[in-house]
This record gives structure tokens, sequence and C-alpha cells, in this order.
């Protein structure tokens, strides 16, 4: 597949879990791909995979000057055509009833700026140069950001806050620039940390016991999604010709949930 060939495209968080897929994906339809990720060794596992074809700026992609530096050497080419933001954190269904003032005045903090300020500050550095090219960007939200399922209240409301970013930055982008996001529901095969705040970064959503199970128990398709299954979605989005009219959209590709 070409649909992106002589295109640039830059992923924040993507040495891991759906922020990667979406970089294979972007890849694999000719795209140039560049990634912002913040663990050297992931990044560098990403080059060696692809022999070095996609280019890593290691560094914490909630960071202005990292995300300069990646809007930089991704556009270095030719060039800035797509934005993917896919930093994140879990709250792990982090409960405000068991929840000190102190813990959630902090944890309310840490996860606006990873899932919310993150993006914002990733679409400002790139708009110029998506201006220039009359490019796209695509955020990352859940199925948390629908239905309160899949995290707990500060992770579910960060989610609902970027489903209004994607209307309101579509807004403001429009004419030159895209916006639009995808929902994932609850995914495999993926690593994504806890709050800092909460003492759960050592912690991932792929290491709960039978995840997978509870998943595919709960969509009306009984599969349990894996990064893959959703970068479909991603590369629609970044292209120019299939999406071309699309923008202010959230795509949900959650495998249909169970009405409960």
């Amino acid at each position: 597949m070409t649909r992106l060939a002589g295109r640039s495209a830059l992923v924040v968080g993507g040495g891991s879990g759906i922020g990667r897929a979406a970089a294979l994906a972007y890849l694999g339809a000719g795209a140039r791909v560049t990634v912002v990720e913040r663990s050297a060794e992931l990044a560098a596992a990403l080059r060696k995979e692809t022999d070095d074809r996609v280019t890593a700026v290691v560094g914490d992609g909630t960071t202005p000057d990292v995300l300069a530096a990646g809007v930089a050497s991704a556009g270095g080419g030719g060039g800035l055509d797509h934005l993917t933001c896919c930093v994140g954190v879990f709250d792990h269904y982090a409960s405000l009833r068991q929840l000190d003032t102190a813990q959630l005045l902090a944890a309310a903090e840490e996860t606006w700026r990873l899932n919310v300020l993150s993006a914002l500050l990733a679409a400002h550095a790139a708009w110029p140069a998506l201006r220039d090219t009359g490019g796209s960007i695509t955020l990352t939200l859940s199925e948390s950001a629908f239905r309160p399922v899949g995290g707990g209240v500060l992770y579910g409301s960060s989610k609902w806050a970027l489903r209004g970013v994607v209307q309101h930055l579509a807004a403001d982008f429009a004419p030159a620039v895209r916006v639009n996001g995808v929902a994932p529901g609850g995914t495999t095969d993926t690593r994504f940390s806890g709050l800092d705040a909460l003492g759960q970064s050592a912690r991932s959503v792929a290491d709960s016991v039978g995840r997978a199970e509870r998943i595919a128990a709960g969509t009306l398709l009984g599969t349990a999604p894996t990064p893959a299954d959703h970068a479909a979605a991603f590369l629609h989005l970044a292209d120019p010709v299939a999406a071309r009219v699309v923008t202010g959209q959230v795509l949900l590709v959650d495998g249909g949930r169970t009405p409960s």
C-alpha cells in the first residue's frame, strides 16, 4: 500500500502499544515516519525492527522542547503532513471515594497533563508545519470518552475532554488542518502505565490477569482487540484522499460494546 507515499507522519508516544501500531501502519502505507518516545529501549527496538526506516526522537512527549524537536525532525524531509498523539496514563479504576484530597489533586493534575495537555502541546508545536502542508491530526481517545467503562473517573473524564479538543481544535484549525480522533476499546498486548501520584507507575493494564477474556466478553464481536486492530482507523484518518472531508470526528473502535 502506498496511500501515504511521499508524506511525513509524526507519532508522539509511538514506541509501544497503539502508537507503535499506528506508526507501523503509516510506514507500511509509504510514509516517512518519526516517533517521539521517552524510552530509549523502545525507540531502539522500533528502529531495529524497521531497519532504521523509522526515525526516533527520544524524550518526554509532554515537553515543548522535545515536541519541537520531533516536529523539526519529521518535517525535515519536505514538510510534516500528519500528527498522531498517543501519550497517556491510566488510573486503574481509581475511585474518588478512596482518595484523600492530596491524592486527588496530584492525580488529577497528572492525568490532565499526560492525557489532555500533551495533545494540546503537540498540536500547538505542529500547527505551523501542518498548516503549510494542509495536513491532519489524529488524537487517541478511549471508549471511556463515550461511557463510564474502561477506567475510573479521572481517566474517563480526561478522555471526554479530548472529545471536546477534537471538535474545538477542528474548528480552530479549519480549513487548513483536519483534526479527528480514534477511540479504542479495551486492548490487549499494550503497555499503559499508571499514575505516579497514586503509586501505580510500576503497573500496566497488560499485567491484569484474565483481561483479554473480560474484554472479549464485553463486546458484541466477542473479541479482544490488539493494537494492530486499531491501526486501520488511524491510517484512514491520515489518508488525505480517503478522509479528505472528515474532520471533527471520533472513530469508536471497540468491537461493539455489549449492552448492559
